[in-house]
């Protein structure tokens, strides 16, 4: 093989080791091939390169206008000096001057290698941007390369070579992950830094538990059930509110899935956190009383100048509307866009307001169901216990955690394992919610 072959096949090693296509490699030697020419005859210089793909041979020329008097060396010549080598030349000819390889010399091979690296590495930071800047909100699979001041730094399964990262606060904090460990992640933005695009992941944002469902959800993938609003607390609660384009499908049920295998599939992803699924709305106050299950809210009052919600629940159903740290009422009213101010029958009643507003409407019946605790498969001394501390019916215990449980005096922690195990099972919309039946929306009802 002749020098210009090695040179030829060394700078076709360096392109081609990114999986580029042969006529992409020629173009990336001839625009490297180039830097090197310009090295030796000035920036401005005009070549002409062709390729022989048979022998590997390289014909290189170097163009130059013949001119009166030179003014740009790299790109002319005096018409008397082009005569030296023929005397037919005249002004504004194009004279071509051969280049042997023996003449492109060390400085401007490494001029070359250095322009096809630097063309390679461009070529991938674009192909890097035009097939990321589409797929934003897309769950993304790869593994943890390295962890850097509680930052994750990723290696993706189908570009390995790109940047990519889930930040600290893109994280839930109940998560933790070490090198190596493989980990899934919405796609949140791509970002532009002197390094070139890194891609933002997220496994905190809302984002992520829509792409969770859409991959669970088939019905969701191909657009028949619509996520119209979904609001979360990283960690720990997620409202969804979902909406079917055929009336045929139940779009809670198809997100709940055979005996809640769908969103327990969800759920185990993202740690156990829990999940209300609620069907939408477009009018505001029934919305306003589906966002705020498992409570069962006695009566909404709705202000769309200002665009508030006012609920009123009994007392035995405020704490459950409010939820630990105010956090179900925050997120129903996250949900549907307006602020809703809650009260209990008791404060609403020292308000001076009418009693009559406690008489439920029929379009408000779906959202009211409780059964006692004697129907759950608890034993004897796990319902006295209950019972003791006030505890009698579902929806009673629906929102207490394990600390709450472990209080309760004569509470084993094989109880608390089952009781909790149950409330999971029992705390996911059914679709007889979804279509104004017996069960509450964010509980399946009763256990039979």
């Amino acid at each position: 093989m002749t020098n210009t072959g090695l040179i030829l096949k060394a700078f076709r090693d360096i392109a081609a080791s990114k999986s580029l296509e042969p006529d992409e490699v020629n173009e990336l030697i001839r625009d490297a091939i180039h830097a090197g020419l310009a090295r030796i005859y000035g920036i401005n210089v005009d070549t002409e390169i062709t390729i022989d793909d048979m022998s590997g041979d390289i014909e290189m020329l170097v163009l130059k206008r013949v001119v009166e008097t030179v003014q740009d060396p790299s790109a002319e010549v005096s018409v008397e000096e082009a005569r030296w080598d023929d005397p037919t030349y005249e002004v504004g000819d194009v004279m071509e001057i051969p280049v042997e390889f023996s003449e492109f010399g060390r400085n401007a091979v490494m001029a070359a290698k250095q322009r096809i690296v630097q063309l390679v590495r461009e070529g991938e930071r674009q192909r890097i941007r035009e097939e990321y800047s589409d797929r934003v909100g897309e769950l993304l699979s790869g593994e943890v390369q390295q962890i850097e001041r509680g930052k994750l730094v990723l290696m993706l399964n189908r570009s390995r070579d790109a940047e990519a990262i889930i930040p600290w606060k893109e994280q839930n904090p109940r998560e933790r992950f070490r090198q190596g460990e493989s980990i899934r992640a919405v796609l949140k933005r791509v970002e532009e830094t002197p390094k070139g695009p890194r891609l933002v992941f997220s496994r905190a944002d809302p984002l992520f538990v829509a792409a969770l469902f859409r991959l669970e959800v088939p019905e969701i993938y191909q657009g028949i059930v619509e996520i119209k609003e979904l609001t979360r607390e990283v960690g720990g609660r997620t409202k969804i509110a979902v909406h079917s384009r055929d009336d045929s499908i139940d779009p809670v049920g198809a997100c709940v899935g055979l005996k809640g295998s769908r969103v327990q599939a969800v759920v185990s992803e993202l740690g156990g956190e829990r999940i209300d699924i609620v069907p939408w709305h477009p009018d505001p106050e029934i919305f306003a009383r589906r966002a705020l299950a498992p409570a069962r809210v006695a009566k909404v009052i709705s202000d769309p100048r200002r665009q508030v919600i006012t609920a009123i629940v009994d007392e035995d159903q405020l704490s459950l509307a409010i939820g630990r740290n105010g956090q179900n009422v925050r997120l129903a009213s996250q949900l549907i866009g307006w602020q809703i101010d809650l009260y209990g029958s008791r404060e609403w009643l020292e308000r001076g307001s009418d009693m009559s507003v406690f008489v439920e409407d029929e379009e408000d019946s779906y959202e009211t169901a409780d059964f006692p605790l004697t129907e759950l498969s608890l034993d004897r001394a796990t319902l006295g216990a209950l019972g003791a501390a006030g505890y009698r019916s579902f929806l009673d215990i629906i929102d207490l955690d394990r600390g709450d449980f472990l209080a309760v005096e004569g509470i084993t922690e094989e109880a608390v394992d089952q009781l909790l195990e149950l409330i999971d099972d029992l705390t996911v919309v059914d679709s007889d919610a979804a279509r104004g039946g017996d069960a509450p929306l964010g509980a399946k009802g009763g256990p039979g």
